[in-house]
């Protein structure tokens, strides 16, 4: 089993973390910009927390849905939906002992789309730029999953 010095100077692995570490900030502005637009617009989702701004029937008028902040939230969702999976593939992927440059190509793809899928959602862009970044990240994380498949694990 390889000790963690081993791991600190595989240069996939740190570039994984490196990317990693992008990626979840980027994800945790998410739940920030989800909240500031809640705060902003006063809608919440929960009657608890309407009660900073009145109460009984007067709070109920803040807890509804606005698009501003469904359209946020969307994309924090969509978000978790395809950055978890990034992570564990990404991470047993750098494990694997991939060519750096390969594995670099695949984690600036992945981080650059979501990036660029997070702008076209929230501006929001004339399709198809979401859908063609969502696709780019997604094909990624299909990409590691078919090499590391192919090379080294038994099924």
């Amino acid at each position: 089993m390889a000790d963690l010095k081993q791991l600190m100077d595989n240069e996939v692995f740190m570039a994984f973390s490196s990317y990693a570490t992008i990626i979840l900030m980027k994800m945790m502005f998410m739940s920030t910009a989800t909240a500031f637009q809640r705060l902003t617009n006063k809608i919440f989702a929960n009657p608890e927390d309407c009660a900073t701004f009145g109460k009984g029937e007067n709070a109920k008028k803040y807890l509804r849905t606005d698009e501003k902040v469904e359209r946020v939230r969307r994309a924090h969702l969509n978000d978790i939906e395809n950055i978890v999976p990034f992570l564990g593939i990404g991470l047993l992927y750098s494990l694997s002992g991939p060519d750096l440059s390969t594995a670099l190509l695949h984690f600036r793809i992945f981080v650059g789309a979501r990036i660029y899928h997070t702008i076209a959602y929230l501006t929001p862009l004339p399709q198809p730029n979401r859908a063609l970044a969502f696709f780019g990240g997604f094909g990624v994380t299909l990409s590691m999953a078919y090499r590391l498949l192919k090379s080294r694990l038994y099924l």
